[in-house]
């Protein structure tokens, strides 16, 4: 069964957010460079497909748990984190 384009295999999903945020830049910035084979492209732009996803599933991760610290009627209470504009 194929997988769908936005899934990251869970092995995937093990690399640290810094091992892979490092790669994805590394790979833009030889593709940026463009004096490479049309296949290569094709494969760096994929890898960087899936290290933008990896990236991305892990923060949306991170910014699920992160509890902000509001003071309230004198009493500091946790509040779930939201961006500015969501509801």
């Amino acid at each position: 069964m194929a997988r769908k384009k936005a899934d990251v295999s869970p092995e995937e999903m093990d690399m640290p957010f810094e091992e892979a945020m490092k790669r994805l830049e590394e790979v833009v910035q030889r593709l940026e460079e463009g004096d490479i084979p049309l296949e290569e492209s094709i494969h760096l732009y994929q890898e960087g497909v899936t290290l933008s996803r990896i990236c991305g599933q892990k923060l949306e991760a991170i910014e699920a748990k992160i509890t902000q610290l509001v003071e309230e009627d004198g009493q500091v209470k946790q509040k779930a984190f939201r961006l500015e504009g969501e509801a």
